[in-house]
C-alpha cells in the first residue's frame, strides 16, 4: 500500500473521505458474500467471500497509510488499539496483571455501557433501521432493562398490534383517503404507532435468539424467489400479471407455495 501510494496517481490521490463510498460498497459486498457462502457452501462461494474480504482488508491498510503519513497513526497501532479493546472486553480470559480472573462471564454491553454516555453514543447514523434497533436492545438489556424471556416482547408485539389497528381506523392510509397524501396529526400518530410495531418486532425477534435484518433478507429472497415463479406461471399460462388482478395472481401464489 505504501508502494502504491508511492507510485500510483490514482492510490497517491486518494484520503479518507474519498474512500468512504469504497469501503461502504466493500462492507456491503463481503456481507452479499456472506450470504452465498452460507446458502451455497461451494468452494466458488468460499473463494468469492475471500476476494471480498481481501478487498474490505485492503480498505483498512489505505485508511491505515493515509492516517500514518498524516502522522496520526499506523497499522501497527490500529492492531494494538484492537488486542487492547479485546482483552478489556474478555477480563475472565485476560485478567490485569496482578488480578485474578472475575469468576462470572460479565456482559460485553455491560462492560461497554461503563464508558458511555448515552445508549446510543457510537452508534453510526447511518446504520440499518433494523440494525439500529436491535443494537439500542441489545445496549439496554446489557444495563438489565429487558424482559426475561420471550413472553413479554410478544404481548408487547399484540398490544402494538392493537394500537395499530385502532390509529387505521381514525387515519386511512393516503390511498383510502380520496388519492390524497395524509399529512394530519393523525397520519403523524400512525407512523409513530406502526414505528412501535416494527421496533417491538425487532425485540422479539432478539429475544427469540433471531437477528431481525437476518430474518427479513430471507423473507426478501424467499418472496422474490415465489413472485418469479409466479411471473413464469403466468407467461406459460399466457396470463398478463398486470392485468390480471388480485384474485387470480393469489390463486397462482397458493399454487406456487404448495410446491415448496
Amino acid at each position: 500500500m505504501r508502494d502504491l501510494r508511492a507510485r500510483c496517481d490514482w492510490d497517491r490521490a486518494q484520503t479518507h473521505e474519498s474512500l468512504r463510498p469504497y469501503l461502504i460498497e466493500e462492507a456491503y459486498e463481503v456481507d452479499e458474500a456472506i450470504q452465498h457462502a452460507v446458502r451455497d457452501g461451494t468452494p466458488k462461494a468460499d473463494a468469492t467471500l475471500r476476494d471480498e474480504l481481501g478487498d474490505l482488508l485492503l480498505q483498512v491498510l489505505f485508511h491505515s497509510v493515509v492516517a500514518e503519513e498524516r502522522g496520526a497513526f499506523g497499522l501497527h497501532d490500529v492492531a494494538h488499539a484492537l488486542v487492547t479493546k479485546m482483552r478489556a472486553r474478555h477480563p475472565h480470559l485476560y485478567p490485569p496483571p496482578g488480578e485474578a480472573a472475575p469468576t462470572e462471564r460479565p456482559g460485553w454491553e455491560a462492560l461497554k455501557a461503563k464508558k458511555r454516555r448515552a445508549i446510543d453514543e457510537g452508534l453510526p447514523e447511518a446504520l440499518p433501521a433494523l440494525h439500529r434497533a436491535h443494537r439500542l436492545q441489545d445496549r439496554a438489556a446489557g444495563v438489565g432493562f429487558d424482559w426475561p424471556d420471550v413472553q413479554g416482547p410478544l404481548e408487547k408485539v399484540e398490544e402494538e398490534l392493537r394500537e395499530v389497528r385502532h390509529e387505521l381506523a381514525h387515519a386511512p392510509p393516503p390511498e383510502l383517503a380520496h388519492g390524497l397524501l395524509v399529512s394530519d396529526h393523525r397520519h403523524a400518530a400512525l407512523e409513530a404507532e406502526l414505528g412501535d410495531l416494527l421496533f417491538s418486532v425487532v425485540n422479539l425477534c432478539r429475544k427469540a435468539g433471531v437477528h431481525a435484518s437476518l430474518a427479513l433478507d430471507k423473507a426478501n429472497a424467499k418472496f422474490a424467489a415465489r413472485f418469479g415463479a409466479i411471473e413464469r406461471l403466468a407467461a406459460e399460462r399466457g396470463i398478463d400479471v398486470n392485468s390480471a388482478g388480485l384474485e387470480t395472481l393469489d390463486r397462482l401464489w397458493d399454487e406456487v407455495k404448495g410446491k415448496k
